[in-house]
Order: C-alpha cells, then structure tokens, then sequence
C-alpha cells in the first residue's frame, strides 16, 4: 500500500477506457458516415448512463478502485473494520469514544474537515484513545458526485489539509458523502495519495429511528473482513431522542466479540 502522502499512478478502468475510446469514435462515425448520427449519439448516452450509474452505486470498482472488504490477511486475523462518519459532532463523539474504549474496540472515524476545524479537540481524543482520522470531504456537500475535477481537488486537499494538522498524521482513507461519486474522483485520490473506502453493509443510521433495525443490518450475516458503516454526525435519533449509535454501538461490539471477532482501523487492517 502506497504511503498516504505520495500520489499513485492513475489507472483508467474498463469502462472509463471504453468511454473514452467512443466519445472520439462516435464523431469520427458521424463525419464519415452523417446517417449514423443516432447510433452515435444513443452510444454516448449510454456511456454516460453507464458512468452515471456507476457513481451512484457505492460499492462499485467501475470508475477506479473501492476498499469493500478487508484484504485476506485481514480475515485470517479474524478482523473486522468499523467506519464511523459524519463527525465529529460533540454531544455524540465522546459518548462514542467512551463506548469503544470500554469494550476494547478501535475504529476508522471518517470525519468532514470544516467539523473537524470547529471541534479540534475531538480529533485530538480520537487519535489520543487509538483510533484513525480519515478524509470525508470538507464540506459534506450533497451534491458532491457533481463537482468537476478542481473542484474536487480543493475540497479533499483542504480537507486533507485540516485533518493532517489536526490528527498529526495524513488520512490514507477518503469515504465520498453518501458514497456517491463521479469519474472525476479517482485521479484525484490517486495525485493525493488517498484510497477510497466504503462498506461492507451499513445500517441506514442517518434515518432509521429504531436501533433494532441498525442492529439486524449490520450483523447480518456478520464475518471477518467486514466493513460496518455508522454514523456520530448527521445520525438518526430514537423516539426518546437518544443518538441511534449509541444504543447500537453496545449490542453490536458485544455480537462482534461472540463471533471471536477483533474490531481495528482501516490502517491496522490493511498494512
């Protein structure tokens, strides 16, 4: 794995190729042939659509590499890795920290860099019990799978910029808001040196009310090499107003130490 503060090579996947190959081939089709105009034009929707797709579904490898389970060493360890995002946010971080302290856990917080600016001594908690700072955007902006590549670039590098001062280490990991992506991103990651990270399941925290409900997802099925997604920013809170990962975070680390499995970082699982 590349260290995190030296860019990677960027490699066009398949279909980015693909698409890049039509777009000229299909003016070259009309030029030589102007009859062939709707096969043209139907083919590069159909790129598009493609790629639009692609973006829309998190767990996708289609627009560059994604990190949706851990690697087979990591499994072999008996491993699993929690992902907590959004944070960090202050009347719910603590109470998260204090909850996988007691039970002996270690997680991956995939914090947004303006939160992180206005809360620098949660950051410095989280990195003081353990656990690791990842890139989450800046700004956390919905319509981020529509930004251009500068755009995106100076989103992620101030983000990686604020979280690098803030934790002392650079994040290796970068999660997009609410997965969602365009083909823009992945040179990105690649000139920052940053691997993007989904899930393996996640709980819908950020909208479902009931824990119970969080719970079955995210244990479902549970084994090593999980990637388990919650949320201490922007989550759901239960009819008695209680953050919904704090009422999941016991039984589910409880589950995972049942099944003889180990919760670590991102970091700690894929060296």
């Amino acid at each position: 794995m590349n260290t995190p503060h030296t860019s990677r090579p960027w490699r066009p996947t398949p279909l980015i190729t693909a698409t890049l190959i039509l777009h000229p081939g299909a003016l070259a089709a009309w030029l030589i042939w102007p009859q062939s105009w709707p096969w043209a034009l139907a083919a590069v929707v159909a790129s598009h659509l493609a790629l639009t797709a692609a973006g829309l579904w998190p767990r996708s490898r289609l627009l560059g590499p994604n990190i949706t389970r851990l690697p087979e060493a990591a499994i072999a360890r008996g491993e699993i890795a929690l992902t907590i995002d959004d944070g960090p946010e202050p009347t719910i971080t603590p109470a998260v920290l204090e909850l996988l302290e007691r039970h002996g856990a270690r997680a991956s917080f995939f914090c947004i860099g303006e939160r992180a600016a206005a809360y620098p001594d949660l950051i410095a908690e989280i990195v003081r019990r353990g656990h690791a700072v990842e890139n989450h955007s800046h700004r956390h902006r919905h319509h981020f799978s529509l930004f251009g590549p500068k755009r995106i670039r100076h989103d992620l590098s101030e983000a990686q910029a604020q979280l690098t001062a803030l934790a002392g280490s650079p994040p290796r990991f970068f999660r997009a808001p609410a997965g969602l992506r365009n083909p823009f991103l992945e040179p990105v990651l690649a000139a920052l040196g940053l691997q993007l990270a989904s899930w393996t399941r996640r709980g819908f925290d950020t909208r479902e009310a009931q824990p119970h409900k969080v719970l079955a997802r995210l244990t479902r099925d549970l084994a090593a090499g999980d990637i388990l997604l919650l949320h201490d920013g922007h989550c759901a809170r239960t009819p008695e107003r209680r953050a919904v990962i704090l009422e999941v975070l016991p039984p589910l680390l409880d589950t995972i130490r049942a099944a003889n499995l180990r919760p670590v970082t991102l970091r700690q699982a894929l060296q």
